[in-house]
């Protein structure tokens, strides 16, 4: 019943596409193309690494405890401390603090039972404009077709992992509860609302709401979502695990910036809100030798970032997410995140750490991509490593589809009655948001973002079949015996131990 095919269906609706949020499409920066360079090389020159994505926040401030729990009466004493408590994360033993004093650092770090006093930070986890974005142009809505989901032909990605395979043996991610951590969500968007946990689902980000509120269509969270558990109801597309539940947290702004500890409080959050995995198509690339940029000013200059080396807020941030990832897998969450999408070589390059995929029980994931699928569906390679991703013998566990845009050709093609380019359907489709509740969006996209959902739907493959609860470990045990090994035998630096592999994950 689900094993689709790629026939070709009539045309009914005209296809008109819009592309939006291309890199390279600053006027400026085209007209100048040394000046980026230039800039790098600047920051180099002062041992900024210009892969890093963060920033240090002017007066807030991430309070460690020495112990993995908060100190009793911690809360008061850190307002004694001049300090407006913003979060008590006990669980992990942190707490974020904001305060004007410049002495609340000196202060709070002679609490008893207080390990450490560093500033948060600022990070662009995903920055939209580098994004490769197209928008599927409406196309009215369709009409329900039982399990003929409209656009589930352009989900390649379900055919590289086997996915409706996996459904046909009888796995649909039954009892398992997915958070996803992520920008702001299409909160009734057709194929996602029936599976959507709004008791459980929350918002960190001051001034914003759950929903996604930007126009345009390119909702991360939405994309993300839709790719694990769009609901299977003949509408638009379907998730991996059509029947898992949805826990959105809310932990960057529509813009894709954030606080590294809203991410804190969103782990936190999802694990306590009975999350059996957590997927973070999210990022950030910290300075190992601790020089970062801050957003204080000068004295000069509010508006004008300068160079700070803090090598120990590294450290301790370090300490304090692997607190919180540790929290989750203790807790039975199986914690996933996307390997980042600076084609960094892990093996050569340590000058960076990528949070949060290399924390402490994280499931690092890269991505894979056809090249001109849609001139063949039923025999194109769908497992070339794509171009952007991060990679590295230690950074990655396994490859997922993330898509590619590499394809050099400008043929048209048709798939499921969509015509577009045939190097758009090498990206990844996905539900998107356009602020109309009466009408569903869908875009593609490509990146690591996109690979860490197929995983994450995997994952909720294997914990549903395992009856709703299952260790981390043998998930982790498990997506390693049946994935894929498509580089060098073993964990290899671009597949990990291979791409995961739905089918083989639910039946062997």
């Amino acid at each position: 019943m689900l094993n689709k095919t790629f026939a070709g269906k009539k045309l009914i609706y005209p296809a008109l596409f819009a592309f939006i949020g291309l890199v390279g499409c600053n006027p400026e920066e085209d007209m100048n193309p040394t000046s980026e360079l230039n800039a790098e090389s600047s920051l180099m020159a002062q041992g900024v690494h210009p892969g890093s994505n963060v920033k240090l926040r002017k007066n807030h401030y991430v309070v460690l405890s020495s112990s993995e729990t908060l100190p009793a009466g911690i809360a008061s004493e850190l307002t004694a401390a001049n300090g407006e408590v913003t979060s008590l994360m006990e669980q992990a033993g942190v707490a974020t603090v904001y305060s004007e004093d410049p002495q609340f650092a000196s202060k709070a770090a002679r609490i008893n039972g207080v390990r450490s006093v560093v500033r948060d930070l600022e990070v662009q986890w995903y920055n939209p404009d580098d994004m490769k974005i197209v928008e599927l142009a409406d196309v009215g809505t369709p009409p329900a077709s039982g399990d003929n989901d409209r656009y589930f032909d352009l989900q390649w990605g379900h055919a590289a992992i086997k996915a409706s395979q996996a459904w046909n043996a009888g796995h649909r991610g039954q009892g398992v509860r997915v958070a996803v951590l992520d920008s702001g969500f299409d909160l009734d968007h057709a194929d996602l609302a029936p599976n959507i946990d709004m008791a459980a689902s929350k918002n960190f980000v001051p001034g914003e709401k759950l929903g996604y509120a930007l126009p345009g269509v390119g909702s991360h969270g939405t994309h993300t979502a839709g790719t694990i558990a769009a609901a299977d109801n003949g509408i638009g597309i379907i998730g991996v695990a059509p029947e898992a539940k949805l826990i959105l947290v809310k932990v960057l702004r529509d813009s894709g910036s954030g606080s590294f500890s809203w991410m804190i409080d969103g782990i936190i959050h999802a694990t306590q809100q009975g999350a059996n995995v957590i997927n973070m198509s999210l990022g950030a690339a910290l300075p190992r030798n601790g020089k970062f940029l801050n957003d204080n000013g000068t004295p000069n200059d509010p508006t004008d970032d300068f160079i700070e080396s803090d090598t120990k807020a590294v450290q301790e941030l370090l300490i304090a997410i692997n607190r919180a990832t540790s929290y989750a897998t203790k807790n039975g969450v199986t914690v996933i995140a996307s390997a980042g999408n600076d084609s960094n070589n892990g093996n050569a390059d340590k000058s960076l750490v990528h949070i949060p995929s290399s924390s402490t029980g994280v499931i690092s994931i890269s991505a894979t991509a056809p090249r001109g699928w849609a001139l063949a569906p039923f025999t194109t390679f769908m497992d070339d490593f794509a171009s952007y991703s991060n990679y590295g013998t230690s950074d990655v566990h396994f490859a997922a589809p993330g898509g590619d845009y590499v394809y050099p050709g400008s043929e048209i093609a048709t798939i499921g009655g969509i015509t577009q380019y045939v190097y758009v359907f090498d990206y990844v489709f996905s539900t998107g948001s356009n602020l109309d509740p009466t009408r569903a969006s869908y875009y593609w996209s490509v990146g690591t973002s996109m690979a860490g959902p197929h995983a994450a739907g995997v994952a909720a493959l294997i914990v549903g079949k395992n009856g709703g609860k299952m260790d981390p470990a043998h998930v982790l045990a498990k997506l390693r015996a049946t994935a894929d090994d498509l580089g060098k035998p073993g964990r290899d630096p671009y597949y990990g131990y291979g791409r995961v592999n739905a089918l083989r994950a639910v039946t062997e």
